[in-house]
């Protein structure tokens, strides 16, 4: 049976490159993808292991199973969990990749449960479940990228996403929302959602926007990026000096 979610306290500094600050009671853990801690105090241990821990009585055939989707699509297979074994209470802190914004989003008030771009967790309380799910619409996942794999958090505690830019969160009252794919970072399980080929063999080829977008419909909570990451890679590589190029004044 999972377990409830640990009681962490937090904050978030920095605006264009944010850092969270998660600080732990003795015994609470929070948990992370691997690579994205930034500093931790004394007294605080982090071990690396396969699963999220939010069921204590799952088996090695569930933890390898679980293990075994998050290896397909490219995601580790362990996680990163920061314990606090001393007195008082202690910080660990985590930063996201690249320049954004970091949300707090407390599980348990949005129904217990949230759907994100597979690059958007940063970190969570300890009894998160984070597991990976796929997108219905195959052939866009071949053919559009973005959007095709998706990681479910469910849990009734605090769980942290990042986003390229600026973090917008918008609320759907049985309404429908077209997103650029790589411009959506999570949603709530009660939404409809979908990936479309834009229509138009014009507007595919010069129209300048994704060959995708992504449909939502129905009632619940939206969050999106003003700058995903593979557009700015995509400009970046756009600018920069082609590879073996001589240097000004190089002979």
């Amino acid at each position: 049976m999972p377990m409830r979610s640990h009681d962490i306290d937090y904050r978030i500094l920095g605006n264009a490159m944010q850092l969270l600050e998660i600080e732990l009671d003795s015994g609470e853990t929070v948990i992370a993808e691997a690579g994205n801690m930034t500093f931790m105090e004394e007294g605080i241990r982090f071990e690396t292991r396969m699963g999220d821990g939010s069921d204590p009585d799952q088996g090695l055939f569930g933890k390898l199973f679980s293990a075994g989707k998050r290896w397909m699509t490219g995601e580790s297979i362990f996680m990163t969990h920061f314990t606090h074994e001393g007195k008082g209470k202690a910080q660990v802190a985590f930063a996201a990749p690249y320049p954004g914004s970091i949300e707090a989003v407390h599980l348990g008030e949005i129904g217990g449960g949230l759907i994100c771009q597979k690059d958007a967790f940063l970190a969570a309380a300890l009894g998160t479940s984070i597991d990976v799910v796929f997108s219905r619409r195959l052939g866009a996942g071949f053919f559009g990228g973005e959007g095709f794999i998706l990681q479910k958090l469910k849990g009734d505690g605090l769980a942290f996403i990042h986003a390229g830019g600026t973090l917008v969160r918008r609320r759907l009252n049985n309404q429908t929302l077209r997103v650029d794919t790589g411009c959506l970072v999570a949603f709530t399980p009660g939404l409809d959602y979908d990936i479309e080929l834009s229509r138009g063999l014009k507007t595919m080829l010069f129209g300048g926007e994704g060959l995708f977008l992504t449909t939502l419909s129905g009632t619940g909570e939206v969050w999106l990026q003003s700058l995903p990451f593979s557009r700015l890679a995509d400009r970046i590589i756009a600018h920069a000096p082609a590879l073996g190029g001589k240097e000004q004044g190089e002979d």
